[in-house]
């Protein structure tokens, strides 16, 4: 395969040319060689591209992106890489889920408020929040505020 320039990359994998650049600058993507000063992509740097791909596709940050190609011993298994960056973001999704689902809740009973000022529903909130046990906030998120 003949090495591709940046326009024909961005085209291909449906990016802009500036984040094929940015992706080099924060060391995503190896320096490519330059022919005349233009890049020139080889299909090594495809074939990494193809993995950003499939990474962003899947919801990965770049930077999680970055420590998958960078942030193990050399040698490290392409599966075990994987792994272990999925599995802390099947924990980040299954947080994300749990948030949804209580703001889902949330909007589902108050769209049934039958209060005629927004104190009336302070009031009601405020009487949901002392009628509970109190319990140790969450470190990491926001204790969800009950809705009369």
């Amino acid at each position: 395969m003949q090495a591709m320039n940046i326009s024909q990359v961005a085209r291909q994998f449906g990016v802009r040319a500036s984040a094929l650049r940015y992706y080099e600058q924060i060391g995503i993507l190896s320096p490519v060689n330059r022919v005349s000063g233009q890049r020139r992509y080889d299909v090594a740097s495809l074939r990494r591209l193809a993995v950003v791909q499939r990474a962003r596709d899947a919801g990965f940050a770049l930077e999680d992106i970055r420590e998958l190609f960078t942030a193990f011993r050399p040698g490290t298994p392409a599966s075990q890489r994987w792994r272990q960056v999925s599995l802390r973001k099947l924990t980040e999704i299954e947080d994300a889920i749990a948030r949804l689902s209580v703001m889902k809740n949330l909007l589902k009973r108050m769209s049934n408020c039958k209060c005629d000022a927004l104190d009336e529903c302070g009031a009601a909130i405020l009487r949901t929040i002392n009628s509970q046990p109190l319990r140790t906030p969450p470190t990491r998120r926001r204790a969800p505020v009950p809705v009369a």
